[in-house]
């Protein structure tokens, strides 16, 4: 097992591996992506409350915890960067912010939309939304000092302290309606104990967030592979890469 990890380390390894993995993943997201938004947005029964403005959910959740969970995955991306000064790590932690910064970019938007029916407002300054917020720009930061620096490994390191520094937010988002009197909503599945729905909503959630997780994770490796060839273009493999190129449109 750990000659496999060793070797997946290797950035043709891992290119190979992503050539490889990336497409099921894309296609078995997006299979699901539809299965679950058509069940929850056509389907689901309204609820009691909110009626049909809960099905927003079916986006909004998802992309909520994803933005969560892939700012953690930056941020350990981020460790291994600066402790081991790992070039993979700082490829893939460079790759996860812009799909972290879509994810948190539509979390604010579907929470607006759904804010402005049920609070009569787009925007309060509550705490999960501020918190919400300032992971948005966490993750910009990343992107933009990623590509600062001319040396795209000094570039990488100074990013990579925001990522590892600024997942203090995390914690602070997910327990921040637990911790203060938040005029949000609690956690609806994310939450210890039993779901907050009943399973006709909760399993239509549950493919949508698998769904956009797969997505995510096609959107990563194709994002590592991209920076790997630009990082990795005077070396023989990605040479060798792209000899094969006219041979295999021929």
């Amino acid at each position: 097992m750990w000659t496999w990890f060793h070797r997946l380390a290797s950035p043709p390894s891992f290119f190979r591996f992503a050539d490889r993995l990336a497409p099921w993943l894309g296609w078995m997201g997006f299979v699901l992506l539809a299965v679950g938004w058509v069940w929850g947005l056509g389907f689901a029964p309204p609820d009691y409350q909110q009626g049909d403005a809960f099905r927003i959910i079916y986006v909004h959740v998802p992309a909520a915890a994803l933005s969560l969970g892939l700012y953690t995955g930056m941020a350990i991306a981020g460790a291994c960067a600066l402790i081991w000064r790992m070039k993979l790590a700082e490829v893939v932690m460079l790759a996860m912010a812009p799909v972290g910064l879509v994810m948190t970019a539509i979390t604010l938007l579907t929470g607006m939309l759904w804010g402005k029916p049920m609070w009569g407002a787009w925007w309060v300054w509550d705490a999960r939304l501020t918190a919400e917020l300032v992971l948005l720009f966490l993750f910009l930061g990343v992107i933009v000092l990623g590509d600062a620096i001319e040396d795209p490994r000094r570039s990488a390191r100074a990013a990579a302290w925001i990522a590892v520094v600024g997942v203090v937010n995390v914690p602070i988002v997910k327990f921040s309606v637990d911790w203060w009197n938040s005029l949000h909503q609690g956690a609806t599945i994310l939450s210890f104990g039993k779901p907050a729905i009943t399973l006709d909503m909760a399993i239509p959630l549950y493919v949508s967030l698998l769904a956009m997780a797969l997505v995510a994770a096609h959107a990563v490796l194709r994002r590592a592979q991209v920076r790997l060839l630009q990082r990795e273009a005077r070396t023989q493999w990605v040479k060798a890469l792209r000899a094969q190129e006219p041979e295999a449109q021929s």
